[in-house]
């Protein structure tokens, strides 16, 4: 080997990779504390936080407990969360009546978390599936075999009424059901609500990645039929295969009203957060959703990959692909 040869060329990118303070120096994405929102799951009682089995580290939390999370979040800078109720089985009804309940689960904490901490930004999820005795997002017609879409908005605006009404500062509507922003928006403003903010789920897909989630809070599909087979999401969220379809739904949220445009998963879909982020000037919140968060879970705790270094370079990507706020199970872990 010649030791005295050289390359003549001027241009080496390893310049800027010779050690950890050059690295940062040229970091172009860096995820804050301050990007990341936590999603947390609730349950009625007083006796703390239960782990939920098949998603190792996530809880689900009473009111109390949740206040105490949320008091640990805000010393790491965490400052935003999204609740999620486990309704108990006596309260759901074909019309998810309880998601018009002030004093449902959710309000409740919400009502809390925003007395005692009025600067932690709360994301209430609006959809009726955590409420319904079929698991659906929406009233079924009377064939059980089609979600109404216009008599589901109806219930959707008063569940955002009375979301924003307990303190929330975003309402999210997570059902994917046509002109529910615009609905929304109306009837916050005629309210007297113009300064709550919409988080629309413009972009969620009809993801087989959601199960832990549906079990953690027992929304899985349990009725409704279409031929022989049981109603799925399909006739609602969107398709897996489709990219085209995520932005004219991104583009008719905008046109509603809509403040932040959601994506849902985010993982497995970063082309389509690069690209509806090409076509908005809105913030973009992408979730990184219950299954994500467990596969990798799974793979460390097989010792096949690092956790801290596989959850941090998912969040990053999320960040690359475009996202302004990404909602994450490793919310805390990561700002530890």
């Amino acid at each position: 080997m010649n030791e005295n040869f050289k390359l003549d060329i001027k241009r080496r990118p390893r310049r800027l990779r010779k050690n950890d303070s050059v690295l940062s120096l040229c970091e172009e994405n860096r995820v804050l504390p301050s990007d990341l929102i936590l999603p947390v799951f609730l349950k009625e009682g007083r006796n703390g936080a239960d782990e939920i089995s098949y998603m190792p580290g996530v809880f689900r939390h009473t009111v109390d407990s949740l206040l105490r999370l949320c008091d640990s979040l805000s010393k790491r800078g965490v400052m935003a969360i999204a609740p999620f109720p486990l309704v108990e089985n006596s309260k759901k009804s074909i019309r998810a009546d309880e998601a018009l309940n002030p004093k449902s689960l959710a309000n409740r904490a919400i009502s809390a978390v925003k007395r005692r901490f009025p600067e932690m930004v709360v994301v209430a999820d609006v959809a009726l599936d955590p409420y319904t005795t079929h698991g659906h997002d929406g009233i079924l017609d009377k064939s059980g075999s089609w979600i109404l879409n216009d008599e589901t908005v109806e219930v959707l605006c008063g569940m955002s009424l009375a979301a924003a009404q307990a303190g929330a500062d975003f309402v999210a509507p997570s059902d994917m059901m046509d002109g529910r922003v615009g609905a929304i928006r109306e009837v916050l403003d005629e309210c007297d609500l113009q300064n709550t903010a919409i988080m629309a789920y413009s972009a969620k897909y009809a993801s087989a990645f959601y199960g832990p989630f549906r079990d953690a809070i027992g929304s899985a599909p349990k009725g409704g039929k279409r031929g022989a087979k049981y109603l799925d999401k399909k006739g609602y969220q969107l398709n897996p295969a489709n990219s085209r379809e995520a932005l004219k739904e991104a583009a008719l949220d905008e046109d509603e009203g809509a403040d932040v445009i959601m994506l849902k998963p985010a993982g497995y879909y970063l082309d389509i957060v690069a690209k509806v982020r090409e076509n908005t000037s809105l913030p973009i919140a992408a979730y990184q959703v219950s299954g994500e968060y467990s596969m990798i879970v799974a793979a460390a705790k097989n010792g096949w990959i690092s956790l801290e270094r596989a959850a941090a370079e998912s969040i990053v990507s999320i960040k690359r692909a475009g996202a302004d706020m990404i909602l994450t199970y490793f919310a805390d872990f990561l700002a530890k």
